[in-house]
């Protein structure tokens, strides 16, 4: 009897310390829920607000594109909150702007409120993105990192399918307002969860509290003294790197290089063309002949496959290499939108075989860009900037992808009654098969490679497409 105490007890601090990592796990991977929700939810209102404002296209092209602009400015300021503040406290108030926000859209009575709205939305959204990976990356285990990062990228995608088969469901209705306003309820979840969540032991020993960061990092982890105080003096030594990102940038071209890729990165991913087909896939449903409710349908067909493919970029990035990958995936939204631009040529009315043709090459890029684009650029910018200026260097680069999404969304509609819909997809087509060109003289890879290689290649003035090796 005695023998076997201490295995019970085990069984129980295990039990205890998996319970205590997935509740941190899944409370702080709900911003990516909600950045999911958000960026989902106009897709479905944009045709009831358009007949309820009597707005035009451009009207709607600022509704969708605030949220973006707002969301640059949340991503500018988090940098500093967060470390001023904790990672909590930015994440609380996200999480209260959000429900806020969320309210004043459904009540707007102009279509200026509601723009107003929309980027405060968006300026919440922007701390969440950038506040919520750090915390994670920070608290979560050296084992279990990547996945729960992951979760959190894989949230975003859950949340766009949740918010097109909400769009669905309040269709029926012409239930624009509840199709805003419900996005306040797991934002209130979110903000529920974040009043029990510890703060990040990194932040606590950033601000001299080491006993905090002690009882901290002894409630969640499943380890005796002696190897907690060792993750203790590792954070300790880690921070004795300090940041210099502004003043490296300036005088390292080495670096420069480096902050440079990441952005090019980022305009790569906003002008493969995803984030307007999330901004608006009724529309694009409505150019290939389909109207009325099978426009949300077949949106919400758009969600899952963005969820399930993002599955297939957790599973095998890491085996299969970056660039394969990125090879692959923009080959198929190369195709994808080339087939796309031609079925759109064609009298898909008269051909009803044809419209299901133009419905699978669209669904065919789209996994192409869960697979590879979406996920894998958001990990090669964080891989390829070196320690002393990755906080700079990740900042800069999310800014700049908010910013470029807001090009996209404010751009797509004046686009498509300009030029047409079919060559407007031939243009993303061609910026596509750019992309790969780029990809194959520029983008390392960085799979299986250590971030001190990939510096140390990089400050010796490698090629960039040769730092991984």
């Amino acid at each position: 009897m005695e023998s076997s105490s201490p295995s019970i007890q085990q069984t129980k601090k295990s039990f205890f310390f998996f319970n205590n990592i997935l509740m941190i796990d899944f409370f702080a991977s709900l911003a990516g829920l909600l950045f999911g929700l958000d960026i989902g939810v106009m897709a479905g209102a944009n045709e009831f607000i358009k007949n309820d404002f009597s707005a035009n296209d451009h009207d709607i092209e600022k509704i969708v594109s605030f949220m973006m602009f707002g969301a640059a400015f949340g991503a500018l300021v988090c940098g500093w909150a967060s470390a001023k503040f904790g990672r909590n406290r930015c994440l609380i108030v996200s999480a209260t702007l959000f429900i806020a926000a969320s309210i004043g859209c459904a009540l707007s009575n102009t279509i200026s409120d509601l723009i107003i709205w929309r980027f405060v939305l968006g300026f919440a959204i922007g701390i969440a993105s950038m506040t919520a990976p750090l915390y994670l990356a920070e608290i979560a285990p050296e084992d279990k990192r990547g996945a729960m990062i992951s979760t959190y990228q894989l949230m975003v995608t859950v949340g766009i399918f949740l918010a097109f088969v909400s769009d669905t469901f309040f269709g029926y209705f012409g239930a624009w307002r509840w199709m805003l306003g419900i996005l306040a309820l797991p934002a209130a979840i979110f903000l529920l969860g974040l009043l029990f969540l510890p703060n990040s032991p990194r932040w606590l020993l950033m601000n001299r509290r080491r006993r905090e960061a002690y009882n901290v990092l002894a409630s969640i982890r499943n380890n005796n003294n002696n190897v907690i105080k060792k993750e203790i003096k590792e954070i300790e030594m880690q921070l004795q790197n300090s940041q210099k990102g502004f003043y490296l940038f300036l005088y390292n071209s080495n670096f420069q290089r480096s902050v440079i890729l990441g952005v090019c990165l980022q305009i790569i991913q906003q002008l493969t063309g995803m984030n307007v087909i999330m901004y608006y896939a009724p529309r694009i449903f409505a150019n290939m002949g389909y109207h009325g409710l099978s426009q949300l349908w077949f949106t919400a067909l758009v969600g899952l496959v963005n969820v399930f493919a993002t599955f297939i970029a957790i599973i095998i990035c890491d085996k299969s290499g970056r660039k394969p990958m990125l090879y692959i995936g923009f080959s198929m939204m190369t195709f994808g939108l080339w087939a796309v631009s031609y079925f759109l040529n064609k009298d898909l009315n008269a051909y009803p075989y044809l419209q299901y043709c133009c419905v699978g090459t669209l669904l065919l890029f789209i996994l192409g860009f869960a697979m590879s684009a979406g996920p894998l650029i958001w990990t090669i910018c964080s891989e390829i900037q070196p320690l002393q200026g990755r906080d700079f260097g990740i900042a800069v680069s999310t800014v700049v992808n908010w910013l470029a999404n807001f090009f996209v969304g404010f751009t797509f509609l004046t686009l498509i009654n300009t030029f047409g819909a079919s060559r407007t997809f031939l243009l993303y087509a061609c910026l596509n098969l750019i992309f790969i060109v780029l990809i194959f003289a520029y983008v390392p890879e960085t799979s299986n490679i250590s971030l001190e290689k990939i510096e140390e290649n990089l400050m010796e003035g490698q090629p960039l497409r040769k730092i991984g090796r």
